[in-house]
């Protein structure tokens, strides 16, 4: 009885831990990012190889690309990304895969989320699970002022 008790306890937590991996696995993320970028060019690696399928457009001009999906001035950063089929979601700049889980699990009421600037130590910029910086959401209005939606490094 105790076995049968532990091993269903190891496979209850085994499915908990592998859950987010699950809510990446298929989705599609479209990235439009500069050519020339490396730091970003390191964050689709890793989208890559989370399980997201990843679409890249280099373009030299992201003005029009973050203007389209209402990213405040304040709250920019190297790339702009979209993600979801029924409800489309933004991810501007070096979020954290972590966050995009949360987010494509919970499917909240928001335009996306957000790491303003380039944030040393998030996912890009020389990884560090230990950084602290904040991810952000968008309010689905471009009035909205950004919430702290996830602290990194916590």
């Amino acid at each position: 009885m105790i076995k049968r008790t532990l091993a269903l306890l190891l496979v209850g937590s085994t499915l908990a831990l592998s859950s987010a991996a699950v809510a990446a696995e298929g989705e599609t993320i479209t990235v439009y990012k500069s050519p020339w970028c490396g730091c970003c060019e390191v964050w689709t690696e890793a989208a890559q190889k989370a399980g997201f399928h990843v679409v890249v457009n280099d373009v030299e001009d992201l003005t029009p690309i973050k203007e389209q999906a209402g990213i405040p001035d304040e709250m920019q950063a190297c790339h702009t990304a979209v993600i979801g089929e029924s409800r489309k979601y933004v991810i501007e700049g070096h979020v954290p895969l972590e966050a995009i889980d949360k987010m494509m699990s919970e499917q909240p009421d928001i335009r996306g989320i957000v790491v303003p600037g380039m944030p040393e130590g998030s996912v890009g910029m020389g990884y560090d699970p230990e950084a602290r910086y904040t991810v952000y959401s968008l309010g689905n209005n471009a009035s909205d002022t950004p919430e702290p939606y996830m602290e990194m490094g916590n």
